[in-house]
């Protein structure tokens, strides 16, 4: 958790945006403290800012309490929003604020044009599995954040996952792969599953299959050192089931559907950045 504080609240952290990804973060984050002392919620919805502090134990503030009282800003809202808020906010940052932003696709550049010049931004792009404290984050620095910001930065998203850095540039890239990931896996779940019902199962026990299989599978290739085709390649025995099923996979062009598929994201990532996307 964040250590530097400002004024006499204690606030050491304040999260703007109580969304998916914003509510991920506070509560791995919370859990791993086993406190929500020194974290702020934001919310424009005060039913949705009073359901995350009675949920998660943290206190609520508008921007301008928040500003005041924590130096760490995180800014968890959609792209779409980013200008928005950032025209409210503004007033009341300042250069010794950390200003970390986890909009996907939005750049740091695009963030420090509506700061005051000097402002230490961090672009971050997390997953959602971060509510299970095995997220993956991203960090990036900004044109006037240090190797200290990053250490801040990353010193935050530890407690929910692992952490790497990668030069800005790269971040769209981030997105559309680990970013977006979780979808993908939820969604190659989903239509086995669906397979299992079609072959008879029950739903319940189809879904406990799969979701083992999953993560064992992760585990593995997390943990094997085995190159993901060596992997597949031991199961795969000549003439037999799993042959048969990847031949079908390849007919069907489902390799080229999944690359498709993050490049589309990738090129999204890249539109939301820009200030009409």
């Amino acid at each position: 958790m964040i250590t530097a504080g400002r004024g006499d609240s204690g606030a050491q952290l304040a999260i703007i945006g109580g969304g998916k990804i914003g509510e991920a973060l506070l509560a791995g984050l919370v859990r791993q403290a086993g406190t929500g002392e020194g974290v702020l919620v934001v919310e424009r919805s005060p039913q949705r800012a009073a359901e995350l502090a009675a949920r998660h134990g943290v206190g609520t503030a508008d921007l301008a309490g928040a500003a005041a009282r924590a130096r760490v800003l995180l800014l968890a809202v959609k792209p779409q929003d980013i200008d928005a808020l950032l025209a409210l906010l503004a007033p009341h940052v300042t250069t010794d604020h950390l200003v970390v932003s986890v909009a996907a696709g939005v750049p740091t550049a695009r963030i420090e044009g509506f700061l005051p010049p000097g402002t230490p931004v961090v672009r971050v792009m997390p997953n959602t599995p971060a509510l299970v404290e095995a997220g993956m984050s991203v960090l990036s620095a900004g044109a006037h954040a240090t190797e200290a910001h990053l250490d801040e930065a990353e010193a935050l998203l530890a407690p929910v996952g692992e952490v790497r850095r990668v030069p800005e540039r790269q971040q769209d890239a981030v997105t559309a792969l680990s970013g977006s990931g979780p979808a993908y896996f939820f969604f190659l779940v989903e239509a086995m599953i669906d397979a299992g019902i079609l072959l008879g199962l029950p739903r319940d026990l189809a879904a406990d299959l799969i979701v083992q299989t999953a993560y064992g599978s992760a585990v593995m290739l997390r943990d094997s050192g085995e190159h993901p085709v060596q992997l597949r390649e031991a199961v795969t025995s000549p003439g037999g089931t799993t042959i048969a099923a990847v031949r079908e996979l390849e007919r069907h062009g489902v390799r080229a559907a999944l690359i498709a598929a993050i490049e589309a994201a990738h090129d999204r990532s890249v539109e939301l950045g820009r200030a009409d996307g």
